[in-house]
């Protein structure tokens, strides 16, 4: 038997707009309020770092001191400042001449100071009194061969006199670079070393060197200060007795390295 479906057009007005509205809800929730497909990202195409390795090593020099550094200063007191300039001028000419005769170079001599005070004597129960003046000269002197260095010394005190002082005496190398550079290449040979034990330990080559960086470098070593009393500098037969020792210098350097 037939039957016949009615639809009213009320009804497919409906229909219509819900499924509008359905397929807008879709588009707004999946898209962005866009209806293009997102692009596929392309595939990663970077490539995987090499491994390193890091290594330290220390280098160690010893060095001879073959230097002897000191001050000398001349210091006088006269009755008037004239007197006093001219009698410690005649002293450090004195000490001066004597270093010549050493065979000290002039341009290691080196004036350092020159100082002009007056001496007061203090009583108990009146005013102080001028007694006179008080010059004092000061120089840095630098002997090369330290096999002179105590004969000097001595020359010095027995050119000057009571009026003459030494202080500051101090052993130093000539050339500490060259220990440096030794300490260098000792550092990198034994960091080389350690990194080539790791290497063969992971069955892994050692590959070059990314970076090298130095770490600690000693300074040049400080004149080593020696002490000695007066009576050390009486004998005029005999220069001032002196031991050099031994400096050390040391270097420690980080070494990155690559391996294959």
């Amino acid at each position: 038997m037939d039957r016949s479906v009615t639809v009213s057009t009320k009804g497919l007005l409906v229909a219509m707009i819900v499924a509008l509205a359905l397929s807008v809800a879709y588009l707004l929730g999946s898209g962005g309020g866009s209806a293009q497909a997102a692009p596929t990202p392309a595939p990663s195409t970077t490539a995987t770092k090499p491994g390193t390795l890091v290594t330290t090593g220390t280098g160690t020099a010893l060095g001879i001191p073959d230097e002897l550094a000191f001050t000398v200063s001349a210091a006088v007191v006269r009755p008037t400042l004239d007197e006093a300039m001219a009698a410690g001028n005649d002293t450090m000419s004195r000490v001066l001449a004597a270093l010549d005769r050493l065979g000290v170079r002039a341009s290691d001599v080196q004036t350092t100071g020159l100082q002009m005070n007056a001496v007061y004597d203090y009583h108990a129960y009146s005013p102080p009194t001028l007694r006179g003046y008080r010059v004092s000269q000061q120089a840095q002197v630098l002997v090369r061969d330290l096999a002179r260095g105590g004969r000097a010394v001595t020359a010095v005190v027995h050119a000057g006199g009571n009026d003459v002082r030494v202080r500051g005496l101090g052993l130093r190398i000539a050339d500490p670079d060259a220990l440096l550079a030794k300490s260098r290449a000792q550092a990198v040979a034994a960091a080389t070393a350690k990194a080539q034990e790791y290497a063969d330990a992971t069955h892994q080559t050692l590959g070059a060197v990314a970076s090298l960086r130095e770490v600690h470098a000693s300074a040049a070593p400080r004149p080593q200060v020696l002490h000695f009393g007066r009576e050390a500098l009486a004998d005029a037969a005999r220069a001032l007795p002196i031991r050099a020792g031994k400096d050390k210098l040391g270097v420690t350097v980080r070494i990155v390295w690559r391996l294959a």
